[in-house]
């Protein structure tokens, strides 16, 4: 599925870029920007867990069932958060848009939802 192949989609406020280890840092910072770890209504990796869960995400990419972004944004060039096509069902054509989350200062900002449209409009 072509819309699975690693690419950066560009909006006005977020760029998704695919998810690395390059990444790690600036992905430790954005989680501790309102200690999303402790929220109890999700599963956000700590600093601690943040290398195991990008190895974790890239892997399932390797395998074809997900494809993982860092979130980031155009203004500042900082590094705000994840997303991912995931439970890829390519015989199916069927793909969800989740494991998202994006530091605190970056809720309500339009960060979130230009993430979605990015991926909704991707092809």
């Amino acid at each position: 599925m072509s819309f699975l192949a690693e690419v950066i989609l560009v909006g006005e406020l977020v760029t998704l870029e695919p998810l690395s280890a390059e990444h790690h840092e600036g992905l430790v910072e954005a989680v501790r920007d309102g200690n999303l770890w402790d929220l109890w209504y999700t599963s956000i990796p700590g600093p601690q867990e943040m290398h195991a869960e990008i190895d974790r995400r890239v892997g399932l990419r390797d395998a074809g069932t997900m494809l993982p972004f860092t979130l980031r944004r155009d203004d500042t060039g900082r590094i705000v958060g994840m997303t991912t096509f995931m439970n890829v069902d390519a015989a199916n054509r069927h793909v969800e848009i989740g494991s998202t989350w994006t530091a605190r200062s970056q809720q309500r900002t339009g960060t979130n939802t230009e993430s979605k449209l990015l991926l909704l409009t991707h092809r």
